[in-house]
């Protein structure tokens, strides 16, 4: 992260809710100015992931407390949570309908992808289950929905602006390349670190502008990408820890491999440019590229 800028004059935040308004007037005046952007960037942050932080609760909880006697399913009961909560954020306007499209189709991008890998052998879900496709329970795809709406929210919470930005056809094509390489690697070359290049090659010189507080900074796009992906390489590591779904070579647990960070890092640029299908990303002066 690079030191703090002033905003651009035609910068215009998202409007703060009472509850947030009245935080922020108690928090600010009893902390030194760098500790409340760093507290205020860490809520926006946990806010954003408040549906995946949600599912990841409980796929731990259900873990130690599923009894496989129990009539329902523990891959079952994850998939009507997902779909009950999914409804809760809507009604409680916690997320917009527009966002709700973008996790939708992240979803059955995510389903048609996971129903391939699973056919493949890449990974397996073990336990049983009413609520599949062949060896797919359907929760499987609410944990890509997990990363779509986190990136709508942060969007959002943040004031998100994307400066330069290329042409959406080149981000497009990239992000169409990314998801054929998921499945054509297996029959011919991986074309994967070609594909890293590119992100590079097309988003080098994009910064995220963000707006945690009171103060604007940015980041290069790349860099957020991989921060990103560290942390979703964790969230893998926790479900595979909870047997939520297992590698071939994890006969016993083991972390799984810092190569899946690279698979992480290339999905969240096919998130994003899904979420640009329904939100355009903005520059600094409010103009949609």
């Amino acid at each position: 992260m690079h030191e703090p800028l002033p905003p651009h004059p035609r910068d215009r935040t998202v409007p703060l809710t009472s509850l947030e308004t009245r935080i922020s007037a108690w928090i600010r005046p009893k902390l030194p100015a760098f500790a409340y952007e760093f507290l205020a960037f860490g809520i926006k942050q946990a806010w954003a992931c408040l549906y995946a932080g949600v599912m990841l609760a409980m796929i731990i909880g259900t873990k130690f407390i599923w009894n496989p006697d129990w009539p329902v399913a523990r891959y079952d009961f994850l998939t009507v949570a997902a779909v009950l909560l999914q409804l809760l954020l809507l009604e409680l306007k916690l997320e917009t309908p527009r966002e709700a499209l973008v996790i939708l189709i992240y979803h059955v991008v995510g389903t048609i992808m996971e129903i391939f890998k699973t056919e493949m052998g890449s990974w397996a879900y073990p336990e049983p289950s009413a609520l599949r496709i062949g060896g797919v329970p359907l929760f499987t795809g609410f944990m890509y929905a997990c990363v779509g709406s986190y990136m709508v929210r942060a969007i959002r919470l943040f004031d998100m602006r994307f400066e330069p930005y290329p042409p959406f056809w080149m981000t497009a094509a990239l992000a169409l390349g990314i998801y054929l390489n998921f499945f054509s690697h297996h029959y011919i070359f991986d074309f994967r670190y070609f594909l890293m290049a590119g992100t590079l090659l097309l988003f080098a010189r994009t910064r995220i502008w963000f707006t945690p507080g009171e103060k604007t900074y940015w980041m290069p796009l790349p860099l957020a990408a991989l921060l990103t992906a560290f942390f979703l390489w964790i969230a893998e590591n926790i479900g595979t820890f909870t047997g939520t779904w297992l590698y071939p070579s994890q006969k016993t647990w083991h972390l799984v491999g810092f190569s899946k960070m690279g698979s992480w890092y290339l999905l969240l640029f096919l998130s994003f440019v899904l979420v640009t299908l329904v939100h355009r990303p903005r520059g600094r002066g409010g103009v949609r590229p």
